[in-house]
């Protein structure tokens, strides 16, 4: 096992762990407002404990709300409001290895369909089935490669 591989393993355990967060929905207001209205906190003691206006909590929860608040304020906020700030990734194909999996046999599709195309414009034109067993086979190379144009 090479030690890429055994680092997608580590990280895709890592990933899998927030799989479960997924299916978690921010409130419409977003968190910060949501827990500062539960816990009974007011703009003006969260601003204190932030070291900033009131204003500026209503800012904070305007841009949480709209997707451009920086991780660095959230972090801040999650401290002030006695709470730790959680982020992570998932994989859209279920894991890193299923997402790997997918762009290998896009790309090694896209190869050997092309040279399928060459060869037919010569009437040397393949069954479908040495196609289809070309390209597993053109894939599982690729996964073991690697080759950074995979992510073009």
């Amino acid at each position: 096992m090479n030690s890429n591989s055994l680092q997608i393993q580590q990280l895709n355990s890592k990933l899998l762990a927030c799989v479960s967060l997924q299916k978690v929905v921010p409130p419409p207001t977003g968190w910060i407002r949501a827990i500062r209205n539960a816990i009974g906190m007011s703009m003006q003691q969260l601003g204190k404990r932030l070291a900033i206006t009131k204003q500026s909590v209503g800012d904070m929860e305007r841009r949480e709300k709209d997707g451009t608040i920086t991780l660095k304020a959230l972090r801040e906020a999650a401290k002030a409001l006695d709470m730790q700030l959680v982020y992570g990734f998932v994989p859209i194909d279920g894991s890193l290895e299923a997402l790997i999996e997918r762009k290998a046999k896009e790309l090694a599709t896209q190869i050997v369909l092309r040279t399928s195309h060459s060869m037919k414009l010569e009437e040397q034109e393949n069954s479908e089935q040495r196609i289809k067993k070309a390209i597993e086979e053109r894939t599982i190379s690729i996964k073991n490669e690697m080759p950074k144009n995979l992510w073009d």
